[in-house]
């Protein structure tokens, strides 16, 4: 071997072993996808959130608009009334722990949503009382792995696989992008056991309540479903104020 091929072959086994040592030292420093996980649950919740919303709801035929006032305390109770438009107006539903009741004014009557009817769409949105009755802390129901990192809205974020912990859950795993420094989740595709894509999200803005990064604008669609989609505006957003506890009651769907 010449003194020139020689150089050449140092030079590329040099290159190689700062490939390999720079992508070890990436390796060491991505965190464990678990502890990115918790951090995100951290900032998610609060002790009690009262919320005004708008789900902006693009059907196949029409688009219209939901507006609502929920109470949650925890993730056991909750407690949301519809307001407008006029023929959902009263409409209340009520969460407490595993049951879910619906109040129907003009009916006047209060249903519990269980079974097959968890999987129904929530005022035709793309959203499900299925969604609304998994658990919201998302390390009880998945382990996370780290797959990469990207850019989401402008925002450099984590890349995370979530795979299920139990069977009784609404998607059996997820991927995530979780913004690196706000441990907010930007966007997600939802997935069925057999790896069939059913639901995406897009968050496209946030807002900082207090010490919390939360959506204030999200874009969830139903890939199942016919449509644009539907947008949830969080317009008004209040963390740790007191709940009565007759607003968490079955006693409030009827008051």
């Amino acid at each position: 071997m010449t003194r020139a091929m020689r150089g050449t072959w140092n030079m590329k086994r040099g290159s190689v072993a700062a490939f390999l040592f720079l992508a070890a030292q990436a390796f060491a420093q991505a965190p464990d996808g678990n502890d990115i996980l918790k951090h995100v649950d951290q900032n998610m919740f609060a002790e009690t959130r009262i919320a005004e919303s708008r789900m902006v709801i693009h059907g196949r035929r029409e688009t219209r608009t939901v507006e609502s006032k929920s109470w949650q305390r925890g993730t056991d109770e909750s407690y949301t009334e519809f307001l407008a438009p006029a023929r959902e107006k009263g409409t209340k539903m009520l969460k407490q722990k595993d049951m879910l009741w619906e109040y129907s004014p003009s009916t006047d009557r209060t249903i519990m949503i269980s079974g097959h009817l968890l999987r129904q769409s929530v005022m035709g949105s793309d959203l499900s009382y299925e969604d609304m009755m998994d658990d919201p802390h998302l390390p009880n129901m998945y382990s996370a792995t780290v797959a990469g990192e990207d850019t989401v809205h402008g925002r450099r974020v984590w890349i995370l696989n979530l795979a299920a912990k139990k069977t009784d859950i609404a998607y059996d795993h997820r991927t995530a992008w979780v913004d690196k420094e706000r441990y907010v989740i930007l966007k997600e595709d939802l997935f069925a056991k057999g790896g069939k894509l059913l639901k995406t999200v897009d968050v496209r803005e946030v807002m900082r309540v207090k010490t919390h990064w939360l959506a204030k604008s999200v874009l969830y669609k139903d890939v199942l479903k016919e449509g644009e989609g539907t947008e949830f505006f969080t317009d008004s957003v209040t963390l740790d104020a007191p709940i009565p506890d007759y607003l968490l009651s079955k006693a409030s769907l009827r008051r």
